[in-house]
């Protein structure tokens, strides 16, 4: 394992105009990002938005078409193998050794790192990441809250100063979704850089910053409140019965750019503040029905973002896989 310290700068990540195409298709499309040192980047957007890849293009290990930038001061296109010591990236996928206890998996991975004191790094990182008391359980064994840890744990094996993950806890219960982000937390605050992409809210809200991709382009990125504030939406919530059928009834309404049931509010939304009050008070006019302004939330502002973009994949054309069902 490299020694070398990597270079210094204000930004973990900083890239510029980033190009990638798969056949005909345009799956990343001048994307931009710079994040800062010891922050937490969300990373959102639908399957298919080109996540996945652009997290690839940022960390060196997919080449662009076009563009250039640094990951960790280091040059994308010329030193990705320099890049590749220093970080730490987790799959989507699960991909550790399941006939292997979670102590023989980290001590794989500390080998393939060559790293030195390899028991001392595995115990710190059992320590570390509460996986101490199961660490001769099997990993087959073990809950997908469970195996969050194992995977997180090895990828901070040899240290990194930047942590990529692709959508860690897709498919890990609420509890565990709280513990794995109170630890990201703790690691930001250690310096540690997180990228990190996903399509809950409830996490979005917890990043420093964020950024929204839709097929292929960039179509936003802020805090959570500069977000929201940067569509200039205006939310009212309509309470009542039969909320599909009003929703269907405001869609074209003049001031209404939006319309989404949440529970049991209906929430509309326009940039014509006046012309939505307007619309709104007219649809619940004589009815028993309640209205209120709310604050726009970021649920409200990506589902409209998204309506503001084209499929790169419309017209029916082939579609990249994975082999899972999941474009990149």
């Amino acid at each position: 394992m490299s020694t070398s310290t990597p270079p210094t700068g204000d930004y973990a990540i900083d890239v510029h105009n980033l190009n990638k195409h798969f056949g005909n298709k345009h799956v990343v499309n001048d994307v931009s990002l710079r994040v800062g040192r010891g922050e937490i980047f969300g990373f959102l957007g639908p399957n298919g938005s080109g996540k996945t890849t652009s997290i690839r293009l940022m960390c060196g290990l997919l080449t662009p078409d076009s563009g250039s930038g640094t990951c960790l001061g280091y040059d994308i296109l010329r030193e990705s193998a320099q890049i590749k010591r220093h970080v730490g990236y987790m799959t989507q996928r699960f991909s550790y050794w399941e006939d292997l206890t979670i102590r023989e998996n980290l001590d794989f991975v500390a080998r393939i790192y060559q790293m030195p004191k390899r028991r001392e790094a595995v115990d710190r990182a059992l320590e570390s990441l509460g996986l101490a008391s199961r660490a001769n359980q099997l990993t087959g064994a073990l809950s997908g809250g469970w195996k969050q840890r194992l995977a997180l744990a090895a990828c901070m094996l040899h240290e990194p100063e930047l942590l990529l993950l692709d959508e860690p806890t897709a498919g890990v219960d609420p509890t565990a979704r709280r513990d794995f982000w109170e630890e990201l937390h703790r690691l930001a605050a250690r310096g540690i850089s997180v990228l990190v992409s996903t399509h809950y809210m409830d996490e979005a809200e917890r990043c420093h910053k964020l950024a929204y991709i839709a097929y292929g382009k960039l179509l936003t990125q802020g805090t959570a409140s500069e977000v929201i504030a940067g569509q200039n939406l205006e939310t009212w919530a309509i309470h009542g019965e039969r909320l599909s059928a009003l929703a269907a009834q405001l869609r074209n309404a003049r001031g209404i750019d939006q319309t989404v049931v949440f529970g049991s509010a209906l929430h509309a939304s326009g940039r014509d503040h006046a012309a939505l009050a307007a619309a709104v008070a007219r649809a619940v006019e004589g009815q028993p029905l309640r209205a209120e302004r709310i604050d726009t939330g970021l649920e409200d502002v990506f589902i409209y973002l998204m309506s503001q973009v084209k499929d790169n994949y419309a017209n029916g054309d082939q579609k990249r896989s994975d082999g899972r069902g999941v474009t990149k």
